[in-house]
C-alpha cells in the first residue's frame, strides 16, 4: 500500500505519541495533583566536625569548636512543602499524637532545631510551639500540624551529632486523601533541573521521531513524480536529429513513472509520420500509442495527424576541417547543391573536389534545409559510398545517408565534404566545423532572443493520430516532454522549448 511508507509510519507514530503524551499529562494534571500531598527534601547534609566518619572533615572556630560533642556534628536542612493542588488544614493530619509529622534521623542525635519560612508566610511561625507538639528526642523530631496552602513550604535546620553524613532521613505521617512523600534532593549548590524526568523522556522521544521523519524527507528524492503519470508502452519514432532529446526524456519519464515503458525508434521525420498514419489507420478504435517527431510540419495529405509544437531546432551546415572557409553566402550554398561549384577553390578554398553528403528523402533535417536554405530540392544522388561517382554525367559527387551521425562521421573523414546536421550534434563533432550563413552564426541564444536572422532552423513537431485520451501514456509523455521536466533536457541539447516566453513567440511563427 502506498500510504504505508517509512515517512508516513514515522509521522503517524509521532502524532500518536504526541496525543498519548498529551493525554497522560492531562490525566496527571487532573488526577494526581488533585490529591493532598506533602513532600520533603534534604537540601543540605554537611559535616561540622573535623573527624566525621564520612571523611569530609572541616575546620572549626568559635562556638562550633567550644561546645562539647561537635567533633562529629552535622547540619541538615530539611524542606517540607505542599506540592499538591489543594490546601492542607491542621485536621488533615491523620496521626493520633498532638504533632502531625515525625522526622527520623537514622544513627544520629538531634542537638538543636531552627525553623525558617519564606517571606510572606509569617503566620506559619505561630504553629511551631511546644504546645502545638514541636519537640525532639534522640533521633526523632516532632513537627506540629502546620496548615499549608498550595505551594507553601517551611525549612528545618537541624544540628545533629553521632552519625555519618548521608545517613537515612525519613518524614513519617499521614494526610487525609493524600500522602507524604520524598522529593528529589536539591542542595543549595546544585542547579535545579529545568524539566522533570518524565518531561525529558517525552521530549527526547518526540525529538527522535521528528528528526527521523526529517531525515527520511531530506534523504528521499525531492523531485515528485509528474502529474498524470500513465502506465503501458509507448513508441516514439521520427526525427533522428531530435532522437537524443527523446531518448533522455524517455529514461527520465520511466524513472519518474513506474509502470511506463517508452521505446524510441527513430527512422527520419517523413518515415515516422507515415508510420504513425499507417498504424492509426490499422487501429480499429482510438489513438494508437505512437508519437512521431518531425523536423517541420507534416505533409498536407495526413489530416488525421494532430500536431504538438515541442521546440525550435537549429541546424548547421558543416564542412571538413581541411576546408578553411568559415562563412558561405546563401547564394553559394545553393550553387553548391545545384552542382554548379565542383571545386572549393572556386569559393576561395583549397584545390579539393566538392563532395555533397546529404540525408535520405525521409529526413526532416534535409527537408528543412531544402525549404529554409535552398528553396528547392537537391540534385540527384550520384554515389553510394560518397567517394566514387556512380553516375559519370553528374556534375559533383552526392550521396545520401540514413542518420545525422552518419553524415557527421562522413564529413569529418572525407576531404572536401560538406553536409548538414542538427546544431548541437555538429558542435561536438571532431574533424569538421560549422559555417556561418551570410555572416549569421548558428546560435541558439541569438535566435531565442531575436537578435539573429539565421535561416536554417525549424519547429520540432510531435504528432499523434487524432487526440489521445487525457489519461493515456501518449498524452502524459507529450506533456512531460513539452511542459514538464523535458524542457530542461530540450535546452541542454541545444533546442529552444516552445513552452517558454521566448519559445512561444518563435513557435508561433
Amino acid at each position: 500500500m502506498e500510504w504505508l511508507s517509512a515517512e508516513n509510519v514515522v509521522a503517524v507514530g509521532t502524532a500518536v505519541l504526541g496525543i498519548v503524551a498529551s493525554g497522560v499529562m492531562v490525566w496527571y494534571e487532573r488526577r494526581v495533583p488533585r490529591r493532598k500531598r506533602i513532600g520533603y527534601r534534604v537540601q543540605m547534609d554537611n559535616p561540622i566536625g573535623d573527624d566525621v566518619r564520612s571523611g569530609r572533615a572541616n575546620r572549626r572556630l568559635g562556638l562550633f569548636d567550644e561546645v562539647p560533642g561537635m567533633s562529629d556534628a552535622t547540619l541538615v536542612l530539611l524542606r517540607i512543602e505542599n506540592d499538591g493542588s489543594q490546601s492542607i488544614a491542621d485536621n488533615d493530619y491523620t496521626g493520633r499524637e498532638l504533632h502531625g509529622l515525625t522526622a527520623v534521623f537514622t544513627d544520629r542525635t538531634i542537638r538543636g532545631v531552627s525553623v525558617t519560612q519564606p517571606v510572606g508566610t509569617d503566620h506559619l511561625m505561630d504553629h511551631f510551639t511546644p504546645a502545638a507538639g514541636l519537640g525532639y528526642d534522640g533521633n526523632t523530631l516532632r513537627i506540629p500540624r502546620v496548615p499549608l496552602n498550595r505551594g507553601d513550604h517551611f525549612k528545618l535546620l537541624v544540628l545533629l551529632s553521632g552519625g555519618d553524613v548521608g545517613c537515612g532521613i525519613r518524614l513519617i505521617g499521614g494526610i487525609r486523601d493524600g500522602e507524604v512523600h520524598p522529593n528529589r534532593s536539591a542542595t543549595p549548590d546544585e542547579t535545579l533541573p529545568l524539566f522533570s524526568r518524565a518531561s525529558r523522556l517525552i521530549t527526547i522521544m518526540l525529538t527522535v521521531c521528528v528528526v527521523t521523519l526529517a531525515t527520511i524527507v531530506v534523504a528521499r528524492d525531492d523531485n515528485p513524480p509528474p502529474i498524470g503519470c500513465a502506465r503501458g508502452t509507448l513508441t516514439v519514432t521520427g526525427s533522428t536529429a531530435f532522437a537524443p532529446v527523446v531518448e533522455e526524456v524517455a529514461k527520465k519519464y520511466e524513472r519518474d513513472c513506474a509502470g511506463a515503458k517508452v521505446v524510441v525508434d527513430p527512422h527520419g521525420s517523413t518515415a515516422g509520420v507515415r508510420e504513425l498514419e499507417a498504424t492509426g489507420l490499422a487501429t480499429k478504435k482510438g489513438s494508437p500509442a505512437v508519437v512521431a517527431l518531425s523536423d517541420g510540419p507534416k505533409p498536407n495529405d495526413m489530416p488525421q495527424l494532430r500536431e504538438n509544437r515541442v521546440a525550435v531546432s537549429v541546424f548547421a551546415i558543416v564542412v571538413n576541417d581541411d576546408i578553411h572557409l568559415k562563412n558561405l553566402s546563401t547564394v553559394d550554398v545553393r550553387r553548391l547543391y545545384r552542382g554548379e561549384i565542383r571545386n572549393w577553390r572556386e569559393l576561395g578554398g583549397p584545390n579539393v573536389a566538392v563532395h555533397l553528403v546529404s540525408r535520405d528523402a525521409n529526413s526532416g533535417t534535409r527537408q528543412v534545409f531544402q525549404r529554409r536554405v535552398l528553396k528547392r530540392g537537391e540534385i540527384a544522388n550520384s554515389s553510394v559510398d560518397c567517394v566514387h561517382k556512380d553516375d559519370p554525367t553528374a556534375p559533383v559527387i552526392r550521396c545520401e545517408l540514413d542518420s545525422t551521425d552518419q553524415v557527421l562521421t562522413q564529413v569529418a573523414e572525407l576531404p572536401g565534404a560538406i553536409g548538414y546536421s542538427e546544431l548541437n550534434l555538429a558542435s561536438g563533432a571532431k574533424g569538421l566545423h560549422v559555417l556561418t550563413l551570410d555572416g549569421h552564426t548558428a546560435s541558439v541564444d541569438a535566435i531565442e532572443h531575436g537578435t539573429s536572422a539565421y535561416p536554417y532552423r525549424e519547429i520540432e513537431y510531435a504528432y499523434t493520430y487524432g487526440r489521445p485520451p487525457a489519461d493515456s501514456l501518449a498524452s502524459s509523455f507529450l506533456t512531460y516532454l513539452s511542459r514538464g521536466n523535458g524542457q530542461d533536457v530540450i535546452r541542454t541539447h541545444g533546442h529552444i522549448p516552445c513552452w517558454t516566453p521566448d519559445g512561444l513567440k518563435l513557435c508561433a511563427q
